[in-house]
């Protein structure tokens, strides 16, 4: 899978990695170990995002710094990576220095319907998360590679891409990287599970009360709408980062089958969340909001207000849902 992009990589002397906007654990991970088998190959490498890393993964910027990126840092790159999204939007003002000045780039992701804005791309949508991707690399390439940092940046990734390998993107090839990176990284699960999902503040716990309390269930309780509102951040004081996860506890309600988390926080509109645990595709439904993502986990957003969102966004679930009952019923 990775023997042209090795051949084609290695060519360049200086690379810079790109991970997407609002970045989540797979994006941040996989951005990591990649910059990491980047340097043990001979590349000078640079990590960049737009924005600031959640708190819950700074740790893993230990490991490899990652910079906001300005156009004096990617003049030094001669080529672009960029991982975990597969349209060049995904990745901010990526877009705008490679428009001004192109470069070679290069695109690993995990989600379906890429762009073809790359000059290579490893696109495969049934993987669990692009750091399975990543793993698959080192494995092509030199496993002895995998060190402590790469496996614990690539095992974060993973369990935070597949609900701690709960989701049904899990294969048995996904349980198989886990395992060896615990073996080659030398650690065990709970070392990254509570730098992770272990250190909630009492400030996030009260948003997250607040956020429980605004959950709306409709369609015969099939749909479950959460949202969080600037007024809720400023009275806990707490941030968007600490929304991280909410979306799973609508999701986990007994009979629900796709959950949307709604966040009102600026004035740049209302971002969404959407999560499916059905035949309900999330994808699509995000489509229909100009969003898209995975068939189980997907983001879209919308010019708001908020009560306008969750009216449309119900709607378009409930549309879905009558499909699949319709569906269900053919002969």
């Amino acid at each position: 899978m990775f023997k042209e992009f090795i051949k084609k990589v290695k060519q360049f002397d200086s690379v810079g990695v790109f991970s997407h906007i609002r970045p989540d654990g797979d994006c941040i991970g996989s951005q990591v170990a990649l910059a990491l088998w980047l340097e043990k190959n001979g590349s000078f490498a640079r990590a960049f995002n737009d924005h600031p890393v959640p708190q819950n993964l700074q740790w893993l910027c230990s490991y490899f710094p990652i910079e906001i990126p300005d156009r004096e840092l990617t003049a030094q790159c001669d080529a672009f990576i960029v991982v975990d999204g597969n349209a060049p939007h995904r990745f901010g003002s990526y877009e705008i220095y490679q428009q001004e000045h192109p470069r070679t780039s290069f695109m690993i992701d995990h989600h379906p319907d890429p762009e073809p804005a790359f000059d290579l791309s490893i696109s495969v949508d049934t993987a669990s998360s692009t750091c399975e991707l990543i793993y698959n690399l080192f494995s092509e390439h030199d496993p002895d590679q995998i060190d402590e940092r790469v496996a614990k940046a690539l095992y974060t990734g993973i369990i935070t891409d597949t609900g701690s390998l709960q989701y049904n993107s899990v294969k048995p090839s996904t349980m198989l990287a886990t395992a060896e990176l615990l073996k080659r990284g030398g650690f065990s699960p709970n070392e990254v599970a509570e730098q992770v999902f272990s250190n909630r503040t009492p400030q996030q716990l009260k948003l997250l009360s607040l956020a429980l309390n605004s959950i709306q269930l409709y369609e015969n309780n099939q749909i479950a709408i959460m949202y969080v509102t600037r007024e809720m951040l400023e009275k806990t004081n707490t941030t968007n980062d600490d929304c991280e996860g909410f979306v799973s506890y609508p999701l986990s309600i007994a009979g629900i089958k796709a959950a949307v988390l709604l966040k009102d926080i600026d004035d740049s509109g209302i971002k969404m969340s959407l999560r499916s645990r059905s035949r309900v595709d999330v994808n699509e439904w995000a489509k229909k909001l100009g969003g898209g993502g995975h068939k189980k986990a997907a983001g879209a957003s919308h010019p708001g207000p908020l009560k306008s969102a969750i009216t449309d966004v119900v709607r378009i679930g409930v549309k879905q849902l009558k499909n699949i009952e319709n569906e269900s019923v053919l002969p």
